[in-house]
């Protein structure tokens, strides 16, 4: 007979649970918070000591009931919610409605969920913690004063259906002024020479470095041909040679925004995606006869803490594979990123590195598999030695001139054996080795290349890029990268092209209006000085109602200014060529979250809207008469179809080419990856590699 009731946020980490703690305890999910803020009306009394009125959230009330009755069955009750501060306040708004007293040890928190984790957390529950409840409040009412002040501003000035938020702001901000570098961006010339040398059998390259034993950079042809004309006909003389071991050290295991970042790079996914299956695996996934296991720790955090016990077990297992040669002396400890980082939980990590991802991979999805392996081979990596590169740097003297040639070998793998961590422009690290060179030896050149180029704007942001600026510069915390980043495109303010943020004009007007009358809302050090406060609420060291009221006294004026001297601004949208094939009115061009399509002008009336077709210059494989168009799904992935769909049905995912397989004759489809671009056969094997060119935008 069952004494105990346990409530846990999800039907999958009920399940997972139940398992561990038996017949004695009844596991039941909350499906998420209970209670929150009314979604009609503000619901913060600001003269009352900015008191929330909650309310019992739409369509909770048969799980609510299923919770009481449940209760009344019990001796005691635990609340076992997630371990940050929306779980804290989730077992709160549980304790108020099952009239738990607050004084009550029945809260239980657990970094993962394995059958040890959860049984130790049990026998020490402890009281729910105020703090990071009103550090939860806190951060929640600051979302509603911002948005539930301003947003009304915006509709009445703007258009309906607009929003503002403390976060969302900042972010869509970084986008347009990214955008703004990139258009006032003024490219410089400049120019580098290359000379191919050999050695024996061996061909390598060296790079112009200098003149007269001092560096110097090549701005214009005219300093090129100066120094062609002063090496024409001469040898290349090796001048100095160095030789030196360098370590290169593992990255820190994942913390949220890591993850969600090298997620993106490796694996393709979105930031909300790389949570989704992260939560999946932190809630348990079936294993056969072991059971229902949770297979990471929690995997919102900003800590690179690790426990003893899984950096013992870790090195064990890396001494058992590879020898005691891969693991350091001493475990490894990371410090932390930041001085905001919270230290609460672990970084995330597998709950047991004995469960490797090949042994794992008959019971995960495809998803599933791809992300776990990503986070275990970064555990593993995090724990191992140090690889160790040979380098060798050369120069050559050539008449006035200095070239340099670099190269490197692995001498010990270390932690690059198992993981080495990605970057932005997707580029692999390739490591050449040069020829064994003697001082005074010459080589005569094969071939020297001079070539002129072009300084690039910085780069848009894509999902990657933008979480690690937000990490930087302290904005938001691992629980709203995600939310964020769709809540933006959704509002209309940015769009994701090619997976970079472009800003709408409709962004731009709202955060011109915000620059104007809200500047504290877009102002980087103050959002960040506001999270800092929150997390001061969270440690005890700061009221927060103290924090709110220190806000909203700026923030009150700023409103009644906005009130008064805020503009009403029509937004004329951009007339196309087309029709409306339902009611003949013009086409007008609209920005959504994938991107520029069609409207017909005359909405609300009419409804229609078309994509944007953009023509591949690819006649239609399968009918021969249509051609290839780009378009996207509803989900925004973009797929190729005929133009005369649906009279012809062909679709594909993969870019379609005029080239035919010279085994089969059948359609060759572009296939990109990382390490570039392929030429497919839809029917066979065949493929060919892609030459593309230099400049292209990557």
């Amino acid at each position: 007979m069952a004494d105990s009731l346990v409530i846990v946020e999800s039907p999958a980490k009920a399940k997972t649970i139940g398992k561990y703690l038996g017949s004695k305890y009844i596991v039941k999910a909350s499906m998420g918070h209970i209670r929150d803020l009314p979604k009609s009306q503000f619901g913060v009394e600001i003269e009352d000591g900015f008191n929330p009125k909650y309310i019992t959230i739409r369509g909770k009330g048969s799980v609510l009931k299923e919770l009481k009755d449940a209760r009344k069955k019990v001796k005691r009750v635990y609340l076992a919610a997630d371990p940050d501060r929306e779980g804290e306040a989730i077992a709160w708004h549980l304790a108020h409605y099952l009239e738990i007293d607050e004084q009550e040890p029945c809260r239980v928190v657990f970094n993962e969920i394995t059958k040890q984790a959860v049984k130790e957390a049990f026998k020490t529950p402890r009281q729910i913690n105020m703090d990071l409840v009103n550090a939860q409040q806190a951060r929640r009412i600051l979302d509603r004063l911002v948005g539930y002040k301003i947003s009304p501003l915006l509709w009445k000035k703007v258009k309906k259906g607009l929003s503002a938020g403390r976060v969302q702001s900042v972010t869509v901000k970084l986008i347009i002024d990214r955008e703004n570098e990139i258009d006032a961006f003024v490219p410089e010339e400049y120019w580098s020479i290359t000379a191919k040398l050999m050695h024996e059998k061996q061909s390598f390259e060296a790079k112009f470095y200098g003149l007269n034993g001092t560096k110097k950079e090549l701005g214009n042809k005219e300093e090129v041909d100066a120094v062609l004309t002063a090496i024409a006909e001469q040898s290349f003389t090796v001048a100095e040679v160095k030789e030196k071991e360098r370590l290169r050290h593992p990255s820190p295991p994942f913390i949220t925004s890591s993850l969600q970042q090298e997620a993106a790079r490796k694996l393709g996914f979105r930031a909300s995606k790389t949570m989704s299956v992260a939560q999946q695996l932190y809630e348990g996934v079936e294993l056969g006869k072991e059971g229902t296991v949770g297979l990471i720790t929690y995997m919102r955090t900003d800590s690179t803490r690790i426990s003893p016990v899984a950096q013992e077990e870790a090195r064990s297992y890396v001494t058992e594979k590879y020898g005691a040669d891969y693991i350091p002396a001493e475990p490894r400890q990371y410090t932390k990123k930041n001085s905001n980082s919270q230290d609460a939980h672990e970084a995330i990590r597998p709950t047991s590195i004995l469960r490797d991802p090949e042994t794992m991979k008959p019971y995960l999805s495809r998803d599933q598999f791809r992300l776990y392996k990503l986070i275990w081979d970064r555990f593993a990596a995090s724990q191992m030695a140090s690889a160790i590169l040979d380098t060798m740097t050369v120069d050559f003297t050539c008449g006035p001139a200095t070239f340099r040639a670099s190269g490197s070998k692995i001498k010990f793998a270390g932690f690059m054996k198992v993981y080495v961590e990605g970057n932005d422009d997707g580029t692999v690290e390739e490591y050449t080795l040069l020829p064994p060179l003697q001082v005074k030896e010459q080589l005569k050149p094969l071939e020297i290349d001079p070539k002129q180029h072009f300084t690039q704007p910085p780069p848009r942001y894509t999902e990657a890029r933008l979480v690690r600026a937000l990490e930087e510069l302290g904005i938001g915390r691992p629980s709203t990268y995600a939310p964020t980043l769709e809540t933006v495109q959704k509002r209309g303010y940015v769009a994701l092209e090619e997976k970079k943020f472009f800003p709408t004009e409709l962004g731009e007007l709202v955060i011109q209006l915000m620059e104007e009358f809200f500047p504290e809302i877009l102002n980087v050090e103050f959002t960040a000085d506001m999270e800092g406060n929150l997390d001061h609420i969270e440690e005890g060291t700061e009221d927060w109602v103290k924090i709110l009221e220190d806000f909203y006294e700026t923030f009150e004026k700023r409103l009644e200014v906005a009130e008064e001297e805020m503009k009403e601004v029509e937004i004329q949208d951009e007339v196309s060529d087309e029709l409306c094939d339902k009611c003949g009115k013009p086409m007008v061009y609209k920005m959504g979250r994938f991107g520029r399509f069609l409207a017909c002008s005359g909405f609300p009336d009419c409804r229609n809207t078309k994509p944007i077709v953009k023509e591949i210059g690819v006649v239609c494989p399968k009918c021969n008469k249509g051609h290839i168009v780009e378009r996207r799904s509803k989900k925004g992935r973009i797929f190729f179809g005929c133009d005369t769909y649906p009279e012809c049905d062909y679709v594909s995912w993969d870019k379609p080419t005029n080239k035919r397989c010279p085994n089969c004759q059948q359609v060759l489809v572009e296939k990109r990856n990382r390490s570039g671009a392929r030429l497919q056969c839809v029917a066979c094997d065949y493929s060919e590699e892609v030459i593309e060119d230099e400049h292209e935008e990557i």
